[in-house]
């Protein structure tokens, strides 16, 4: 058996202004974490998360911009 590699990608709202991060959250099945890293250096080091942390994660940062 293989390890699944992330599959990474953008919010459909990055503006591509190099301010984003990438998510990889494939893995949430298989392994029970989500990845994250900064999309201006993908071969460094990737954030681990549960998907419980990214959850609060992503609604702290919609709260944020309200």
């Amino acid at each position: 058996m293989t390890a699944e590699p992330p599959h990474w990608f953008k919010s459909s709202h990055s503006s591509n202004g190099g301010q984003c991060m990438e998510v990889a959250v494939n893995l949430v099945t298989s392994r029970g974490v989500v990845l994250v890293r900064d999309s201006k250096n993908p071969n460094g080091p990737s954030l681990t998360l549960p998907p419980g942390a990214w959850a609060e994660l992503v609604a702290f940062a919609r709260h944020a911009t309200d």
